[in-house]
């Protein structure tokens, strides 16, 4: 027979499992009292949950110990015991427990996943889809999966340097040199947000292989040039890619803006193709601007004549190299480039990026107005200048290109020609 003393809603009792398992629900919620504070609440549906009822500061207190059956009789007792000496170092149990589950929520909200999303958000006003995607993705690949869910606050060089270390080994040593820039960017954000006290990320700059940076692969002597405008000439693929080929070094663009031009922008009377500030290369803010103006691209007499090859095919539609699985979408970014090696040129000879290479280093040997040339090539000028020199060169631009133009006819041709020079 169990002895019981009641005191309105709580019941005193010497606990056992057994006696546990007995309790009832009733009408309304009642406690069953053990020892020492430790109390069982037991709810209208005869669930059972666990108290410790002492008292802090004067005031009486309540703090949940978890769910019977899932906490035995003994480990509440233990919970019960650990919550005593807390009171007696003269702390509060239930503060203390609060302070840990906000210290939970506030790990959980700043992992370094959480952190870094945001800090896309932010930066994503100043850059392109393209970029946006190219930033997201080098985190999500490299960095999320091993600290991702980690508090930020928590992340130091030891968590870091696996990640650069397994880049470096892979031989992707620019993609480590970018990892850790973006990382350390991802840090001082958290700093300036209250949220982490350093950028442990910059303590690993110097611990990274010295990369090199290498530009694109192009052909500048003369004779190999020549050699490269017979080959494009007797390419046997797609007419628009063959098209495409024959223009790449006529204009010298970038591979992005010659592949996606639209036909809208091209004017053969005038001998002018304009690319829109939407698709230069540019910050995103000038992009949208519309007061930035179009890049005049002056076309030379065969680019004409190749375009008006090209416009019986293609002209109907939006792009003058339309893809070939989806004419709503320009050929792919790896045309030209798969179209060079197949003529026999690898990377390591001749990109499609390297025909603006080859124009700017030939152009400039061949005594161009550097000015002029870098226009041409769609880039600001840098420092001072590019507050003063607002100049197009147009005029000079047309020359330029026409002579280009012709002289790559000389070279192709095999001919002993003299070199162009900047025209007066």
């Amino acid at each position: 027979m169990i002895l019981a003393r009641r005191y309105s809603h709580e019941v005193r009792i010497v606990l056992t499992d057994k006696a546990i398992k007995a309790l009832k629900g009733r009408d309304s919620l009642y406690r069953v009292a053990d020892a020492m504070g430790l109390c069982i609440e037991v709810r209208t549906d005869g669930s059972r949950y666990w108290r410790f009822r002492y008292r802090f500061a004067g005031k009486g207190r309540l703090l949940s110990l978890g769910v019977y059956p899932a906490v035995s009789l003994k480990d509440a007792r233990k919970r019960r015991d650990a919550a005593r000496e807390t009171v007696a170092d003269g702390r509060d149990p239930s503060a203390e427990r609060q302070m840990e589950k906000s210290r939970a929520k506030i790990a959980v909200d700043n992992t370094f996943e959480a952190i870094a999303r945001e800090w896309l958000a932010v930066k994503a006003n100043e850059w392109v889809l393209s970029q946006q995607e190219k930033e997201r993705r080098r985190l999500e690949k490299h960095a999320f999966p091993w600290i991702g869910k980690k508090p930020i606050a928590d992340i130091g060089t030891a968590e870091i340097r696996p990640l650069l270390d397994r880049l470096v080994k892979r031989d992707t040593l620019d993609m480590a040199h970018r990892l850790r820039q973006q990382m350390s960017a991802v840090f001082r954000f958290a700093v300036a947000t209250d949220r982490a006290s350093r950028d442990p990320a910059t303590d690993l700059s110097g611990t990274l292989p010295v990369h090199t940076q290498r530009n694109y692969s192009t052909i500048t002597n003369p004779l190999e040039v020549g050699e490269l405008l017979r080959a494009i000439i007797g390419f046997h693929g797609e007419f628009s890619t063959a098209c495409a080929l024959r223009l790449a070094p006529l204009l010298f663009t970038r591979p992005g803006e010659l592949r996606a031009a639209e036909w809208s922008e091209v004017d053969m009377d005038e001998a002018e193709w304009r690319i829109p500030a939407a698709r230069r290369k540019l910050r995103r803010k000038l992009k949208e601007n519309a007061s930035t103006p179009p890049q005049i691209v002056p076309l030379c007499s065969q680019a004409v004549a190749i375009l008006r090859e090209l416009h019986p095919l293609t002209g109907h539609g939006r792009y003058l190299f339309p893809g070939v699985r989806d004419a709503r979408r320009p050929m792919s970014d790896a045309t030209i480039n798969a179209a060079l090696r197949r003529l026999g040129y690898d990377k390591e000879t001749m990109t499609a990026h390297g025909f603006r290479h080859m124009a700017s280093t030939r152009l400039h040997e061949l005594g161009w107005n550097p000015d002029a040339i870098e226009r041409q090539l769609g880039h600001k000028a840098q420092g001072i200048r590019s507050v003063y020199n607002k100049a197009e060169h147009m005029a000079e631009r047309q020359k330029m290109m026409q002579a280009w133009a012709d002289y790559l006819d000389g070279l192709r041709a095999g001919a002993s020609i003299e070199p162009i020079r900047r025209v007066a």
